[in-house]
């Protein structure tokens, strides 16, 4: 396994996971399969930006437009972020990983939100990896909260509307305090954001690869790392390489 140059790292990844019904498609297997070898693909993604020395690594777990699918499938994969939290909280936490959950918390219903809440608050003291669930999310529902607090605030008197700028919105985001993502990945081919973290992806490198989901592995990573470790990055202005991480 070849591990990337640890002098130019992303602090921040991101990953649309994409891909575990057609990886179980093309086996004959029933996409629950494919969601739970996808639970393990995870595993192998936080483990590498862990090695890496990635701050930042955040997962599109489950959208606000995933409520659509078929009553048993949303039900496959609420349980599948249950196992996961239950099993792997642990684990995560003596690595030193810290959870942050971004999403729409309104209306979750059951045990969900304070297990979520559970998973925050167990690792909100460690220092290490932040990883960023991204839960219940929608980009457009994430600005459009934002938006509701900024004319809430502006109706009461306590805001201007010549005042809102850029970085209060940035303030007021789901992600807020967390850097935007230098690295984007999505995997299985697909070549769009699907409504994924479109404010913070503003100046993003994009890196679409043809594997599923569930054949994501370490390797995988670190070879993304490298891609991105020879991107120049302009940022509107002139050319740049990627920061270069202190190790």
């Amino acid at each position: 396994m070849v591990k990337p140059d640890l002098t130019v790292i992303p602090k921040h990844v991101a990953i649309i996971m994409d891909g575990n019904g057609r990886w179980a498609n093309q086996r004959g297997l029933p996409r629950t399969i494919g969601h739970t070898k996808g639970v393990e693909a995870v595993r192998e993604a936080v483990k590498a930006a862990g090695e890496a020395g990635v701050e930042y690594l955040t997962l599109f777990a489950f959208s606000s437009e995933n409520w659509s699918r078929p009553e048993t499938e949303v039900t496959d994969l609420l349980g599948l972020m249950r196992r996961f939290i239950r099993r792997d909280l642990a684990e995560l936490h003596r690595s030193n990983v810290r959870i942050r959950i971004i999403g729409d918390r309104r209306n979750l219903q059951g045990d969900l939100l304070p297990m979520l809440l559970e998973a925050e608050e167990t690792t909100r003291a460690n220092s290490g990896l932040t990883l960023v669930i991204a839960f219940n999310y929608g980009s457009r529902n994430e600005i459009l909260r934002v938006i509701e607090r900024l004319a809430v605030d502006v109706a009461a008197g306590l805001l201007r509307p010549e005042d809102i700028d850029a970085a209060m919105i940035d303030g007021r985001l789901d992600t807020a305090g967390i850097p935007d993502p230098d690295l984007i990945i999505r995997t299985s081919g697909e070549e769009r954001l699907s409504n994924f973290l479109l404010w913070q992806a503003a100046y993003s490198e994009f890196l679409f690869i043809p594997d599923f989901w569930p054949d994501f592995d370490r390797q995988m990573f670190f070879d993304a790392l490298k891609t991105y470790a020879a991107r120049e990055r302009r940022f509107g202005g002139l050319t740049t390489k990627p920061a270069a991480v202190a190790g």
